[in-house]
């Protein structure tokens, strides 16, 4: 006789489904409000997620898509790594061992039920740093090999059983510009990894640590059958498309990225093979993000009250061929891969999928984060080093539904813009100019949506680095709407004003202007004749 499937309450379903995402949110929210950078508390660069017992995604908070997509390969390199005691927590960095780009400081907490000797969850808080040593100030600018972009860390215990390794972070604080933001900042990572763990353990002591796991079992099968339901409701076939950056900032030209999309049956096949080389720049993205691009595309296509849990990817297989700039190794130069390229596999992976479900794809949003890195010192608070980075919103692609959105983040990212306020009060500069850029999306039958205009004036010194695209490349449009406009980098000294590469680092005195135009969004469909 067969084996009699367990039967699963919907209602019971729904319980634990939101029981888990809130958790990641309560994290998400103790990060926030604890962290020392504006970063963290005002442009909200973090990300958390919950994970069962042998690191299978449970819920993941509505933070960024590009962190929560790719931290299952940290949590993984963090359990191949190292044995946990109750009360440890890893870190981690490296973008060869589980992680992103030196900034994103991924923390990886075990949580241990009934005295088992093994965890039955992880909670993982994942946060971009505004510095973590290297060449530049900021860690996001020009670079050749990873090694000039800041320090590595591969999985270490930066807490063992409950006590924070000083060594660890000693050694972290010695290698960056600012170690008392960087300390408060892990400080409220390791604040909330804890506040989840607290979260889960009550969880298993109302319901019972069976009951638990069995409805997180149910969670992934259930996101497993959705997605499968998603990708049968397609049509057959294969799609292909292809789309391009600007370059890596060092002399390579139109790097392409190349996605076909093969659907069959209730699974689908992404295979990034043809996309270019591995490059000398710092645009190299590694396999993790290719996944995550992935991931994000995919779960658009859901509705938005499936749990986001690792059974989505289940009926999804990803090549990403070793070696080019999807799946890069070491030592190439990483920290564009998770802002840039992640945009551009987004990109490509919608125009292919445009050719098979034409109506429910948008055109091209702005494709790019604008990256924007400066540091010095303060000429009062005592000389005080700062750092800051941001990332600029722009404009969202039309739809068939609707025009874009103006002036905000899309896809890869999902985070928020610096307040002026806190801006000018904590960094030494001037915001002489913040609007959006009209004018500045595709025409179409519906419009594709305006990007930023940001001026900055500096009032000392300072090294700034940019790290941008869609420059000379632009969104494109769909379904007969036009492309929208791409961005603009300009350096205004005196009466003089220097147009910019996308990727540059440059020496800034007082009273220079940066401004920084973002591209808009591609528009949808032909425009109507009157």
């Amino acid at each position: 006789m067969p084996a009699k499937r367990p039967t699963v309450d919907g209602m019971r379903l729904e319980i634990f489904k939101n029981i888990f995402h809130s958790i990641a949110e309560e994290m998400g929210a103790a990060l926030r409000r604890s962290a020392f950078s504006p970063n963290i508390k005002e442009r909200r660069d973090y990300s958390c997620a919950v994970y069962d017992g042998n690191g299978e995604v449970l819920a993941m908070g509505d933070h960024m898509p590009v962190h929560l997509g790719s931290m299952p390969a940290s949590v993984a390199a963090a359990r191949g790594a190292l044995t946990f005691a109750a009360g440890d927590i890893a870190l981690l960095n490296d973008p060869f061992a589980g992680g992103t780009h030196l900034p994103d400081l991924t923390l990886v907490m075990p949580v241990f039920l009934a005295r088992r000797a093994t965890p039955q969850f992880f909670v993982a808080s994942r946060a971009h740093h505004a510095d973590i040593g290297g060449a530049l100030a900021g860690s996001m600018g020009p670079a050749s090999e990873v090694f000039q972009e800041g320090l590595r860390i591969p999985p270490v215990k930066i807490l063992r059983k409950g006590e924070i390794s000083r060594d660890v972070v000693n050694l972290v604080l010695a290698n960056v510009r600012t170690p008392a933001e960087r300390e408060g900042d892990l400080t409220a990572q390791i604040a909330s990894c804890r506040l989840g763990e607290r979260r889960l353990r009550e969880v298993a002591a109302k319901y019972g640590m069976p009951e638990v796991a069995r409805y997180a079992d149910h969670l992934l099968d259930y996101s497993e059958k959705i997605m499968r339901d998603t990708i049968r409701a397609m049509r057959p076939g294969i799609y292909r498309a292809q789309d391009f950056l600007d370059g890596d900032g060092i002399g390579n030209k139109a790097l392409r990225i190349r996605a076909q999309i093969r659907i069959q049956a209730s699974s689908a096949l992404v295979d990034f093979t043809g996309s270019a080389p591995q490059c000398a720049g710092n645009v190299n993205a590694v396999e993790a993000i290719a996944v995550s691009a992935v991931y994000y595309v995919f779960r658009c296509l859901v509705s938005e009250d499936v749990p986001a849990t690792s059974g989505l990817l289940r009926p999804i297989k990803v090549i990403a061929p070793s070696g080019t700039i999807v799946n890069a190794t070491l030592p190439a130069a990483v920290a564009g891969g998770n802002v840039e390229t992640s945009q551009r596999m987004v990109d490509t992976l919608l125009l292919a999928l445009a050719r098979g479900i034409p109506g429910r794809i948008p055109a091209a949003s702005q494709g790019t984060m604008n990256n924007l890195t400066f540091g010095g010192r303060h000429l009062s608070r005592h000389r005080q080093p700062f750092t800051y980075y941001e990332t600029i919103a722009g404009g969202c692609g039309a739809s068939s539904c609707c025009d874009g959105a103006s002036a905000t983040h899309s896809h890869m990212t999902n985070s928020w813009n610096t307040p002026t306020e806190v801006l000018e009060e904590t960094y030494p500069v001037r915001v002489k100019r913040y609007a959006i850029r009209s004018h500045s999306g595709g025409e179409g039958r519906n419009c594709g949506g305006d990007g930023i205009l940001r001026e900055l004036e500096f009032l000392c010194p300072a090294e700034v680095a940019l790290l941008t695209d869609r420059r000379e490349t632009v969104p494109y449009g769909l379904q007969g709407g036009g492309n929208a406009k791409g961005g603009k980098n300009t350096l205004k000294r005196g009466t003089k004003s220097k147009a910019l590469p996308g990727k540059t680092s440059f020496s800034v005195k007082a009273g220079d202007i940066l401004r920084i135009e973002t591209p808009g969004g591609g528009g949808w469909g032909k425009l109507q004749k009157k």
